[in-house]
């Protein structure tokens, strides 16, 4: 099964990004977490985007806020997927980081979940892998429909509590 590559801009991303590595867990889809800052280590992060698929890596989620340009730059030096996350904080609350995440330049394609969307982020690693991984395919359609149960029952208390 293919990697999946979890990059944050700062260790203050932390609380956020466990979201995503809670999922992957969940799942059972091997990663790697690094903190690479695109103006900080632009080194290290272009090596790492360099190499990924080399690596045995099959997308890269990246979180980042304010000017959050981590997404975009690892994305300029690799074709694999590049998830970004905008992460809230700052002067406009992940607005500035949702803005810098989403408005890439054509022939750059960053696919951009919601400020803090940590859980979907990994899910959609998790959809791209399962394109060709039947298993990891499966576990998904099981964990869709557990969460619609889940959403049910409720909807079944509701009724009957009210």
């Amino acid at each position: 099964m293919k990697k999946v590559g979890i990059i944050m801009g700062s260790d203050s991303d932390l609380p956020i990004v466990q979201k995503t590595v809670d999922m992957l867990k969940s799942l059972e889809i091997p990663y790697e977490v690094h903190i690479y800052s695109a103006h900080r280590t632009p080194v290290e992060a272009r090596d790492f985007a360099i190499n990924a698929r080399a690596n045995g890596f099959g997308a890269i989620i990246c979180a980042a806020g304010m000017a959050a340009h981590l997404a975009g730059a690892i994305a300029a030096n690799t074709t694999l997927p590049v998830i970004g996350i905008p992460c809230k904080g700052g002067m406009m609350d992940g607005l500035d980081a949702l803005l810098s995440t989403v408005q890439m330049p054509t022939g750059i394609p960053v696919a951009t979940v919601a400020i803090n969307g940590a859980g979907n982020a990994a899910l959609l690693a998790a959809q791209i892998i399962a394109v060709e991984d039947m298993e990891l395919a499966a576990k998904l359609d099981a964990k869709r429909k557990s969460d619609a149960e889940k959403v049910l029952q409720k909807d079944a208390d509701i009724a009957a509590n009210l």
